[in-house]
């Protein structure tokens, strides 16, 4: 289990690999406005996590069990952030910082709970389902989806 700290490093990461296709300490210093020595002992802490790989002033690469993790934060915050802009009808700006904070002080079980809400009234989809964030889709939902094929 790594840290809401690290969780936001690897959330950077992956958000920078999808935009530039490259992963630069630079890079990841600049978009989360902090030292190039704390990103470096972000990377060595998330390595020894299993999260990336990483040699010394080579590439960073995140690992699968990395990716789905930041996959999994993503859309944590994703939940947070709709909660805010669609249900309480907060400004984009003020709901994204807003969600940032929040996700770093909210558990799992929270975001399940706020995930079923959000998609219940929003009318995305039927949570009522065991839905749980740290798997892409519940048992449920893969079944109705395996049947719909």
């Amino acid at each position: 289990m790594i840290s809401k700290a690290s969780e936001e490093y690897l959330k950077t990461m992956y958000i920078l690999n999808k935009q530039n296709g490259n992963i630069r300490v630079t890079d990841i210093a600049n978009k989360m406005n902090c030292s190039k020595p704390s990103v470096n002992k972000a990377i060595y802490n998330l390595k020894d996590e299993g999260m990336l790989n990483y040699e010394s002033y080579g590439t960073i690469e995140l690992t699968p069990e990395g990716e789905n993790l930041a996959k999994k934060i993503l859309e944590a915050y994703d939940i947070v952030y709709l909660f805010l802009k669609d249900v309480l009808n907060l400004g984009e700006d003020e709901a994204e910082n807003e969600a940032e904070r929040i996700k770093l002080a909210i558990n799992d079980n929270t975001i399940n709970k706020l995930a079923k809400y959000v998609h219940k009234v929003l009318e995305l989809s039927n949570l009522d389902c065991n839905y749980d964030v740290n798997r892409e889709r519940c048992r449920d939902c893969v079944k109705r989806t395996n049947i719909k094929k």
